[in-house]
């Protein structure tokens, strides 16, 4: 309703009503200061009150929210039906208390109170008509909606005739009136709401209604007896729209009532089905609200419990597949768990055949023979899953023969949503769990990669390449470079066994052990003795990498200290791939024959026998090819033969002359052709080290 339309009508309305009081007290002579005033003006105050209050109530918003329809009747009950009876009951003591109360002339009181009564009693009929009509059109079709506009409108237009003076004759009058009345019995069948009661609703609002059908009767005694009484007016003029509202809001209550009455037989199955659609609706839910799988259980129990009204009940759980510690396998309701025992001792070896999940005489199952059971009937349901059983629910009661067919069928839909959201729960777990790896993987990659040199050591002595990749998100591979004093460069690789986080995390070590241990040694007796041979290296970290490293782990590795100033390098190798080397002088491609065992092999002293330093001139123009064994395993062709050493010695042997960026960049190119189509399943590694002839710039 508009608001500006509400703030005309609501003052409208109240200076009617004051209006009619005025003309009351002028025809009962209560208020002899007033004169006599005409018929017309009672009639037209009373109709403007009439039509005001209406249409506030026409144009306010539906008293029914949602499906509360016990709040609506207690508020029609509580609301001015019940004030206009205390009004009434004050009204009626007023005249017994009048000296010449029913005879004499109406005093200012007696005339006021009844103008009150009459303005609750209209305010009354309108809350009430206008609440049946949301309950008639709840969830109507759109006739049922039209029907009950022309309602309207035909009640609306026996007030307006009545304003404007216009009286049918009595032979068209009392048919209009009937025939209304049959229309408003006939909206009053429409009672759909009463469905969506529950047991303890019905009965209230078999109350409620009640007392609205004693209020209007009171209401209606009270009028149709001050009615003959000269002293007051009636509300005459308006007759057929009172008598017809009063009517219709009279045999709603009464049809509401009965039919809620009637309904009561029923409402027992009603509120069993909807409470067994809340109940599944709730476990649907479970997984919703993030709860463990011990309540999901806990609710599958309670519920299965309440839907068939069991005695006692418990339900037995595989902790292997139902996602429960040990400790809760097993849940009880009203039973202990020694009689659980006893029941599953006789239950031992005698199960019901397949598909049979009902017993409803215990004393006649076979294990149970010749006993008198305290429960006598038995529902034992088992939780199949996709893949797992889950489960069984033993339902018990006290009588026999209590248990049917509809019962295992809601519990079967029971204890397969059930399963489902356990099953689904697993799901969300091992995908928080994935997506907690991932993240993982992606900061241990980051980390990773961080630790990769990405600025080559530059030099005019030697020209250096690399290549790194990763088969998975986290490799274990690495390669780190370390100048030294003296014009020396340490250049170390390596290979951790295994991958992921972890070779990362072992990768990190290595690395760390590299820059601790090629520390410069304040003690050492002369230059070079500040920093460690390869040999002398590896077996320091060896010995590092045993308190750290897993007994079935070990790290492959070799190490360099090039010397450009002497023009020779030192090495040793930790049981890593072979060194290729091209000799520009003598024009050959070979690999270093050394021997050594991984780190993290041996884990005593007696490593260091197994590592040796081995040392060798260069010459300009010499190229020195660093890699690891994810390069010469990497598998092409039918995916079984391996790219190999002599493949990558011939390589070498095309493409020494050029850059180490450009030799890098052929070998890396043959290689993917081979393994073209095939996945990378090992972590590559590549440094092309190319010796320069060029002398260093003089220092300034």
């Amino acid at each position: 309703m508009p608001q500006r339309l509400r703030s005309i009508l609501l003052p409208l309305t109240a200076l009617s009503w004051l209006l009619l009081l005025l003309s009351a007290l002028s025809h009962s002579g209560a208020g002899p200061w007033l004169g006599a005033w005409p018929q017309w003006t009672t009639q037209l105050a009373q109709g403007v009150f009439v039509l005001g209050v209406f249409l506030l109530y026409r144009y306010h918003r539906s008293p029914l929210q949602g499906q509360a329809f016990v709040r609506l009747l207690k508020r029609l009950l509580l609301g001015p039906g019940l004030l206009a009876l205390v009004c009434i009951g004050l009204h009626l003591l007023e005249r017994l208390l009048e000296p010449g109360g029913g005879t004499g002339q109406a005093s200012l009181l007696f005339t006021s109170i009844y103008t009150v009564n009459l303005g609750l009693f209209v305010v009354f009929l309108a809350r009430t008509n206008y609440a049946w009509r949301a309950l008639v059109l709840f969830r109507s079709t759109p006739r049922l909606q039209r029907e009950w506009t022309v309602f309207e409108v035909l009640l609306g237009a026996t007030l307006l005739f009545r304003l404007v003076g216009v009286n049918p004759p009595d032979y068209l009058a009392y048919p209009l009136v009937a025939g209304l009345g049959l229309f408003g019995v006939y909206l009053s069948g429409h009672q759909k709401w009463v469905a969506y009661l529950s047991q303890r609703e019905k009965w209230r609002a078999i109350l409620l209604q009640s007392g609205l059908l004693l209020g209007l009767l009171v209401f209606v005694q009270y009028f149709r007896v001050t009615q003959v009484d000269p002293q007051l007016i009636a509300p005459q003029p308006q007759y057929a729209f009172l008598l017809l509202t009063a009517f219709f809001s009279a045999f709603y209550a009464l049809m509401g009532l009965l039919v809620t009455f009637f309904n009561m037989p029923i409402a027992d199955v009603i509120e069993q089905r909807r409470n067994e659609i809340l109940r599944l609706q709730r476990l649907t839910q479970i997984i919703q609200r993030g709860q463990t799988t011990t309540e999901v259980y806990r609710i599958l129990l309670e519920s299965a419990v309440q839907t068939v009204q069991a005695d006692a009940a418990w339900l037995d759980l595989d902790p292997a597949h139902a996602g429960i510690d040990a400790a809760d396998a097993t849940q009880y309701h009203c039973l202990t768990p020694d009689q659980a025992d006893a029941m599953r001792a006789r239950l031992q070896g005698h199960e019901l055949p397949e598909g049979e999940y009902i017993t409803n005489d215990l004393n006649a199952r076979i294990g149970f023979e010749g006993t008198s059971q305290h429960y006598r009937s038995m529902l034992q349901l088992p939780m199949r899953g996709l893949h797992f059983n889950y489960g069984m629910l033993y339902l018990l009661k006290l009588e026999p023969h209590t248990f049917d067919r509809e019962d295992l069928s809601i519990l079967q839909t029971f204890t397969s949503q059930a399963v489902l959201s356990i099953e689904n729960l697993e799901l969300v777990r091992t995908s928080l769990a994935n997506q907690r790896t991932q993240e993982e993987l992606k900061i241990a990659s980051q980390v990773q990669d961080s630790l990769i040199p990405k600025n080559l050591p530059t030099d005019n002595w030697f020209d250096i390449s690399s290549h790194s990749l990763a088969a998975k998100e986290v490799g274990g591979d690495f390669y780190d470079f370390l100048h030294l004093p003296g014009r020396r460069l340490a250049v170390i690789i390596g290979d951790v066994s295994g991958k992921g986080v972890t070779a990362a995390f072992h990768m990190a070590q290595m690395k760390g052990i590299f820059h601790s241990l090629m520390q410069e040694n304040p003690l050492a007796k002369n230059e070079r003795d500040k920093f460690p041979v390869p040999s002398r290296f590896m077996a320091q970290a060896n010995m590092a990498l045993t308190h750290c490293l897993e007994k079935s782990s070990f790290i492959t590795s070799s190490l360099y200290i090039i010397d450009y100033e002497q023009g020779g390098f030192v090495f040793a190798r930790a049981g890593h791939c072979h060194t290729l080397y091209y000799h520009a002088l003598r024009e050959e491609v070979f690999y270093f024959d050394s021997q050594g065992l991984g780190l993290g092999i041996i884990r005593n002293e007696s490593y260091e026998k197994h590592i040796k330093n081995q040392f060798y001139d260069y010459s300009p123009g010499d190229v020195m090819v660093i890699y690891t064994d994810g390069i010469v395993e990497a598998r092409g062709g039918d995916g079984t033969e391996e790219y190999g050493e002599d493949r990558l010695k011939l390589r070498l042997e095309e493409s020494y002359f050029q850059e180490a960026d450009e030799i890098k960049n052929f070998i890396l190119d043959d290689l993917n052709g081979f393994t073209h189509g095939h996945p990378i399943h090992d972590d590559q590694t590549l440094l092309v080290i190319k010796f320069k002839s060029a002398q260093p710039l003089p220092l300034a």
